[in-house]
């Protein structure tokens, strides 16, 4: 790695979102800000197994007892945990409270982006850890990842090689993404419209993002056809699109309007939404799938679903053969399972959530579910289903199961879940078997919020 990268002349976003599209002309700037962080060798070297990363808001001290609440240390400390060994549990970096959830992981672990808000405690801007040196560095200067109105989280290529992010240039958005190996930007995507929401598939050969280029072909004045933001709104989605990395060639999937990033089931298939579930007279949200490399995409709808649906948030079998989601109609929601080509195959009629509250897991080789909840709205134990989508587990302890992810190896599943005879009605993270057996709190001797970010490592 180098410390001093060779500088790109591109072009530095202004510091704020703004209403109208205004242009920029600052060269991107070299690695700053970087320190030193002490990496044990077991995290330094490779991970050689799975671990669960989460944050740990406020943690002050390790004590028994957790019945005292204490003043806020405006700092969280991101943790790797190992399912397999309890005692395993490593602090990486300590950041602002204010970067909260702004964490944003490399599949096998070897880098770790995050966002600084609280200038007081750090400058302001994207942050890089190159895990196996143990550095870390700013490297993109801005006040907010919110630019235009858009907020795009950066993405990593599963090798952790390359990190895609969203940035504002001339009076548009464009896609750079920063090498590891030479820290440095380059440009990806770049187009007089706004490009945002990357997403890297499985394998690092596509990359989907959004765009409203078909509605908008530039927002640079004076330019044939260009968008004048007086009297055209800036974009609450676009049409997904997917560069193929290895040819170059960029091709619009589908001219159905998005207001969600789209995501990777599969290497050849991707999944995005249509509609606009916030419509409050008429909401609506569809399922669409796109196959690759044929570069087709159709709607996948509940055959019984009805004309219209507001069908949210959806979770795919690895395979593509099934999704679960929450049917919704006027009066009630229903959680289904669903076979690609929109067959009913299955009402969990034992679970019940509000919309959108609903997180549900598969497992790797499709044998098993979980289904939780999102946002604090948890009112069930550990559920995990068969193939058959009878119950397994009906876990009692902890008395919540929210955000259940299950490893990249299949054997774990982690989640956070809080149990209302605990004090303070604390949230921790737990790890079970795939089955939702053997749930273990990993983090009961931390004071403080927890919040599940997710897995890393093979």
């Amino acid at each position: 790695m180098t410390l001093t990268p060779t500088p790109t002349a591109t072009v530095t976003p202004s510091p704020t979102a703004s209403d109208t599209p205004f242009p920029t002309n600052t060269p991107l700037p070299r690695l700053d800000h970087w320190k030193s962080i002490v990496i044990p060798d077991n995290i330094r070297d490779g991970l050689d197994h799975p671990y669960i990363v989460f944050i740990n808001q406020n943690n002050s001290a390790t004590l028994g007892n957790l019945a005292t609440a204490e003043p806020s240390t405006n700092t969280e400390t991101l943790y790797f945990a190992s399912p397999i060994d309890r005692a395993d549990r490593t602090p990486i970096l300590e950041l602002p409270e204010s970067t909260t959830t702004q964490v944003y992981l490399a599949p096998l672990g070897n880098a770790i982006a995050y966002f600084v808000t609280d200038p007081l405690q750090e400058a302001t801007g994207l942050y890089v850890l190159y895990v196996a040196d143990g550095l870390s560095g700013r490297v993109l200067p801005v006040d907010s990842l919110t630019q235009r109105g858009i907020f795009s989280a950066p993405t990593w290529s599963p090798d952790g090689a390359q990190l895609a992010a969203v940035i504002e240039t001339a009076y548009d958005l464009d896609i750079y993404v920063f090498d590891l190996g030479t820290s440095a930007w380059q440009p990806l995507i770049q187009h007089p419209a706004f490009d945002f929401w990357p997403a890297w598939s499985p394998d690092g050969r596509y990359l989907a993002f959004v765009s409203d280029r078909m509605i908008c072909p530039s927002w640079t004045p004076g330019e044939v056809g260009a968008c004048d933001p007086a009297t055209n709104p800036l974009p609450n989605g676009g049409h997904v699109y997917v560069l193929d990395t290895d040819s170059g060639a960029i091709t619009q999937l589908s001219d159905v309007w998005t207001m969600e990033s789209p995501y990777w089931i599969n290497n050849e298939r991707l999944a995005f939404s249509g509609g606009n579930p916030l419509d409050l007279l008429h909401p609506s949200r569809s399922l669409w799938v796109a196959s690759l490399p044929e570069m087709t995409a159709r709607e996948v709808r509940l055959n019984d679903g009805g004309a219209t649906q507001l069908n949210v948030a959806e979770t795919w079998s690895a395979d593509g053969r099934q999704v679960i989601f929450q049917s919704a109609n006027a009066t009630t929601t229903e959680i289904v399972v669903v076979s690609a080509d929109g067959a009913r195959l299955a009402t969990i009629d034992a679970l019940s959530f509000a919309r959108f509250a609903m997180a549900a897991a598969w497992s790797p080789d499709g044998a098993r579910l979980a289904i939780g909840g999102r946002g604090g709205l948890c009112p069930y134990g550990v559920r995990v289903l068969d193939e058959n989508f009878a119950l397994v587990a009906t876990g009692v302890n902890p008395r919540s199961m929210c955000e259940p992810i299950f490893s990249p190896n299949g054997r774990s599943i982690a989640f956070s879940g809080f149990n209302t005879n605990a004090a303070d009605g604390r949230v921790d993270i737990y790890c079970s078997s795939a089955d939702g057996f053997d749930a273990q709190n990993l983090t009961a001797d931390l004071r403080g919020q927890m919040i599940l970010v997710g897995w890393v490592g093979p």
